[in-house]
């Protein structure tokens, strides 16, 4: 990608189906993302919010498995949207995959509340305050909460999507109590569902997906989840369809 920072590498999603350039230090793109986006049960014609969009890795995914949706990616670092914009670019997506610059306590007037008929977002998975923070400080603003709390990213996501649209996240699974007291109540048909490392039973799931819909009145459910890694450390062949073939997730009652 001509004309971008040298502090950047390409990398790939999708088995290649994505080109991907992000920062080369800080910040790196794991499979969280592409999990995230895989759980968004959107279709085609409808617009979709990534809260804490990042280099846009997950709202490339989606994009790619719903060639008719519309996304558009919100982040508080100017660099990071910067380089989504070249991402979706470089993709062929820039039509339909847009980045706003904005924090989501005060975001960009563009962003109409409950306009979206889903929501996404990969919020920092650590309290401020709590261990140590990374000392790249686009890692730091990726991981750890600072001026925005995780009840106050799910307050955002309630605000900006639909009457009956989905809100989808992804989190460690230590703070499904924090999640669900932000969200019960307020979405209905609130589904869990877990990444186990492996399938022996031995090690408990480290992240989950949530998702819910607004205004539903629907119970909350664990769902069976899905095991990363056979034995020999390799990918499984339902963690492959998502990683490398762009699947998507069945995670309950869709919008």
């Amino acid at each position: 990608m001509a004309g971008e920072p040298d502090d950047v590498t390409e990398d790939a999603l999708l088995d290649g189906r994505i080109r991907f350039m992000q920062p080369a230090t800080g910040y790196r793109v794991g499979i969280d993302p592409v999990f995230l986006a895989a759980a968004v049960p959107a279709r085609n014609g409808e617009k979709v919010l990534d809260v804490g969009a990042g280099a846009g890795a997950a709202a490339l995914c989606l994009a790619a498995r719903v060639p008719g949706v519309r996304v558009v990616g919100l982040d508080s670092e100017r660099s990071m949207v910067r380089i989504a914009a070249a991402n979706a670019k470089a993709n062929g997506m820039a039509e339909r995959v847009e980045f706003f610059l904005g924090n989501l306590l005060a975001p960009p007037i563009r962003l109409t509340p409950a306009a979206f008929d889903h929501v996404m977002a990969n919020p920092p998975f650590m309290p401020e305050g709590r261990g140590n923070p990374p000392p790249d400080p686009t890692k730091a603003a990726a991981t750890v909460e600072a001026t925005a709390d995780l009840e106050q990213w799910l307050r955002f996501c309630l605000l900006m999507v639909r009457p009956k649209g989905t809100v989808t996240l992804i989190h460690r699974a230590d703070r499904l109590p924090e999640l669900l007291a932000g969200l019960v109540g307020r979405l209905g048909d609130v589904c869990i569902f877990p990444l186990w490392p492996s399938g022996d039973g031995r090690a408990p799931a480290k992240r989950i997906l949530v998702r819910g819909r607004r205004s539903g009145g629907g119970p909350v459910s664990i769902l069976p989840g899905l095991v990363l890694h056979e034995q020999s450390g390799a990918y499984t062949a339902a963690a492959e369809r998502i990683l490398r073939q762009g699947g998507g997730l069945s995670l309950g009652t869709a919008s």
